[in-house]
C-alpha cells in the first residue's frame, strides 16, 4: 500500500510540474509584444548579427567573369553571361550576373572562391515579390547604387529592372546531347 501511494504522489507531482511549464509558456505568449513593436520593422532596419547570411551583394565593376562562384554553387542558382573584351583589354566583360533566390540556400559557398572579392553575403533579409520571376535578380541590370549601395536590393528597384520581359534563365551548353 505504501508503494502504491508513493507512485500516485510521484505521478501527480510529475504531472503538476509538466503542466506548470506548459501553462508558463502559454501565459508568456500573451504577455509578449509583437515583432513590429520591438523593431518598427518597415521603417527602421532590424538589428542583424555580424555573420548573418542574407541576400548577396555584388560589385559588377570588380567582377572579372571567372565563373568560379557559379561552379562552387551546389544548387546551380548563379547564372553568368560574359563576352570577351575588345582587343587591347584582356579578360571578359560581364553582361549578366543573375542569382535565382528560389533555389539559393544561402550557404555562402559562392563567396569563398571569388578571387576579386566582388561577391559576398549582405545583411538584407527581405525581398518580397509576387511571382517566381521576381526572385531571379540580375545584378547587371540593376543600377550600381541599388546593387551595391546603401539600399542594397531594394524590392521596388528590382521590380523596375524587370519591366523588360525576358525569359527565365536557362543554363546554356550543359544540356547538349552528344550521340
Amino acid at each position: 500500500m505504501y508503494a502504491w501511494l508513493r507512485n500516485v504522489i510521484r505521478a501527480i507531482s510529475t504531472l503538476a510540474s509538466g503542466m506548470y511549464v506548459t501553462l508558463w509558456y502559454f501565459v508568456q505568449t500573451y504577455r509578449r509584444r509583437t515583432f513590429t513593436s520591438h523593431f518598427a520593422y518597415p521603417e527602421n532596419p532590424i538589428p542583424i548579427r555580424p555573420r548573418y547570411r542574407g541576400f548577396h551583394r555584388f560589385d559588377l565593376t570588380a567582377c572579372i567573369g571567372c565563373d568560379k562562384c557559379a561552379r562552387a554553387c551546389p544548387v546551380d542558382c548563379i547564372y553568368i553571361e560574359k563576352e570577351k573584351a575588345v582587343a587591347p583589354a584582356k579578360g571578359f566583360i560581364v553582361t549578366g550576373f543573375a542569382i535565382d533566390y528560389t533555389k539559393c540556400m544561402f550557404c555562402s559557398l559562392c563567396v569563398d572562391p571569388c578571387p576579386a572579392d566582388c561577391l559576398y553575403m549582405g545583411s538584407n533579409h527581405d525581398i518580397s515579390c509576387y511571382t517566381r520571376d521576381g526572385c531571379i535578380v540580375d545584378f547587371a541590370k540593376l543600377p550600381l547604387t541599388v546593387a551595391w549601395g546603401q539600399d542594397t536590393l531594394n524590392p521596388t528597384a528590382i521590380h523596375e529592372s524587370k519591366k523588360v520581359s525576358l525569359p527565365v534563365w536557362t543554363k546554356s551548353g550543359s544540356s547538349t546531347n552528344k550521340t
